[in-house]
């Protein structure tokens, strides 16, 4: 065989290790899912099997805690089973029961084109709407007298399929199908014990939790994000733009839910009074944690882009691209309260990059406009007039968020890197 030949073939073998390498990576990423999602159940059928009996039985409050010490006697080696624990396994059963979890599944699909106006009217429908478990609340109980847990109930706990099936008057592979074709079973059980600790009302959990699983939060990044207030910054609050107007409904859509006021970025050691430069340097130092408080699909493209118009050399102060919008998003930061000569500036800036960066392929670029402050009423009527799709966002320099902030999910480098280092044990074994 020539060398053209051999060398063929090894650029065929090598394209067929990275594919191989490639399926193992993403198997054990399915399988770490699927445990996470058969461990929620679990947990789910052991909350509504105790709660279940509660009523049936009449047991006392301290059921839970003589169950948590009956277990750890009798199955030393079973972790997770803490009175603790146990207790946050009824209150997941009981805040997720089926109807909830079918009306979830329902929700999905409604949302498949997400706008502000439509999670609104979802997530209020989630809130108001009365879900109960009504085959727990039809047991009749028979008196509140406290009981000793002993290995006869605690055996029963491998009946708890059968128990919850009952309940609902369901197979348990039916009852099975809708918790994991729900939202519940792909958020792990940190996020799960967060939200659950938070008391956030049912709509609103179900859009952490659906944004905490599309944008691949970490438990500490949810929590983060909940004492931050996300829902009420990117959702329910009046934001200041002109997009209706300026870009077709599809994506103005989109661009309206993207935007969030205040943006809340964490800017450790930058001084209480900084200037815009002093703003930009500390986004660019920790552009990971700058891009997470964008949002999901925003990339950094340049900071202080220079751009050469006639005789003059002006300078934008930050530029991301938006893959879900498919545009470049033209930052400009402001140190002090919004003025209606800002929103000029940007749409310059953006006429600018319309003209020197945007291809074919990219849609109409998107001009953000950050200050410290502003008068919503003054900044609506600054945009009144200009083509150019604007939003206007107040953003809080924050220093509370620790240093090991980090998303759940790797980036693309650490994901080469393994890749990379488990192929190389695979040739030098």
């Amino acid at each position: 065989m020539s060398n053209n030949g051999h060398n063929i073939e090894k650029t065929n073998f090598d394209a067929f290790i990275n594919a191989v390498g490639s399926e193992i990576q993403q198997a054990q990423v399915r399988l770490i899912t699927a445990a996470n999602a058969q461990m929620l159940f679990h947990y789910w059928k052991m909350g509504n099997y105790i709660l279940y009996h509660q009523q049936l039985h009449g047991w006392g409050s301290k059921t839970i805690k003589q169950l948590a010490k009956a277990i750890r006697l009798n199955f030393p080696e079973k972790k997770g089973y803490s009175e603790r624990n146990l207790t946050y396994m009824c209150q997941f059963a009981r805040t997720y029961p089926l109807r909830v979890l079918q009306n979830f599944i329902e929700t999905d699909a409604k949302l498949i084109a997400p706008s502000v106006k439509k999670i609104e009217d979802e997530v209020h429908y989630l809130n108001d709407s009365q879900f109960t478990q009504e085959p727990l609340a039809q047991i009749q109980s028979t008196g509140n007298k406290e009981i000793t847990i002993t290995q006869e109930p605690l055996a029963q706990i491998h009946n708890v399929a059968k128990t919850v099936s009952d309940i609902y008057r369901m197979e348990i592979k039916d009852i099975e199908n809708v918790f994991m074709a729900s939202p519940v079973a792909k958020t792990n059980w940190a996020s799960h014990v967060i939200m659950l600790n938070s008391s956030l009302p049912l709509g609103v959990s179900y859009w952490y939790m659906k944004q905490s699983v599309e944008m691949g939060w970490s438990s500490n990044v949810l929590k983060i994000q909940i004492e931050t207030n996300l829902y009420s910054r990117q959702i329910s609050n009046n934001k200041v733009n002109n997009f209706t107007v300026t870009l077709p409904a599809p994506q103005s859509d989109l661009a309206n839910y993207l935007l969030k006021d205040p943006y809340i970025f964490d800017l450790a050691g930058t001084k209480e009074k900084a200037d815009e430069r002093d703003i930009e340097e500390q986004l660019v130092k920790h552009v990971t944690r700058y891009l997470l408080e964008m949002g999901n699909g925003f990339a950094f493209v340049a900071r202080q882009k220079h751009f050469q118009i006639g005789n003059s050399d002006f300078f934008a102060d930050l530029i991301l691209y938006s893959i879900p919008l498919h545009a470049y998003i033209v930052v400009e930061l402001k140190a002090t309260p919004f003025k209606p000569e800002y929103a000029g500036q940007l749409n310059f800036y953006i006429n600018v990059v319309d003209d020197k960066l945007r291809g074919e392929n990219d849609n109409k670029t998107i001009g953000l406009l950050l200050c410290k402050g502003k008068d919503e009423v003054v900044a609506q009527y600054a945009l009144t007039g200009y083509d150019q799709p604007i939003g206007i966002s107040d953003y809080q320099l924050s220093k509370a968020i620790p240093e090991n902030l980090k998303s759940a999910l790797p980036s693309i480098e650490e994901v080469e890197e393994e890749l990379t280092s488990f192929l190389d044990k695979d040739k030098n074994p």
